[in-house]
């Protein structure tokens, strides 16, 4: 994605967040906007907004930024950075949902008691080796030294 585009999606959702909170429709839940992505010919505009509420509440918010969608693409003409007004399709962003399950997760895990520590495996001469495990070999310098055998006529 270019540089220009990059920029467009940052002050398009600048200027949507502004707008919408100095408007504040009575509809409209607990709303963030994410994100925008424009197109490459700048023809049309996905905002992405996530409602923190029921599902009610999201259908109602949704139908509210609906509704300021002609008075969002006239605000938006003030802006002498853009030669084009895209057109805007709201899309409802699950993603701080979906972070705030993970964080519970993550939580409820945190709160579990530790697993039990595994056992040690003990390495002194005293302890058996497991019974399926073959034995060392025995460097030649610790081997038992056998008594010389003695000539017989």
């Amino acid at each position: 994605m270019s540089r220009r585009i990059l920029r467009i999606n940052e002050l398009l959702l600048q200027e949507i967040s502004r707008i919408v909170a100095e408007r504040q429709h009575p509809d409209v839940g607990f709303l963030t906007f994410t994100a925008v992505s424009v197109t490459d010919d700048l023809t049309e505009a996905k905002v992405f907004y996530s409602v923190l509420g029921t599902d009610e509440e999201k259908t109602l918010t949704l139908r509210a930024l609906e509704s300021m969608r002609h008075e969002l693409l006239v605000s938006m003409r003030r802006l002498e950075s853009l030669k084009y007004i895209p057109h805007f399709h709201f899309v409802y962003d699950d993603t701080p949902l979906r972070a705030a399950h993970v964080h519970d997760l993550l939580e409820k895990i945190h709160q579990e008691p530790p697993l039990p520590p595994e056992p040690e495996i003990s390495s002194s001469p005293d302890s058996a080796p497991a019974p399926d495990a073959s034995p060392a070999p025995i460097p030649p310098s610790e081997a038992p030294r056998r008594a010389p055998r003695k000539k017989t006529k």
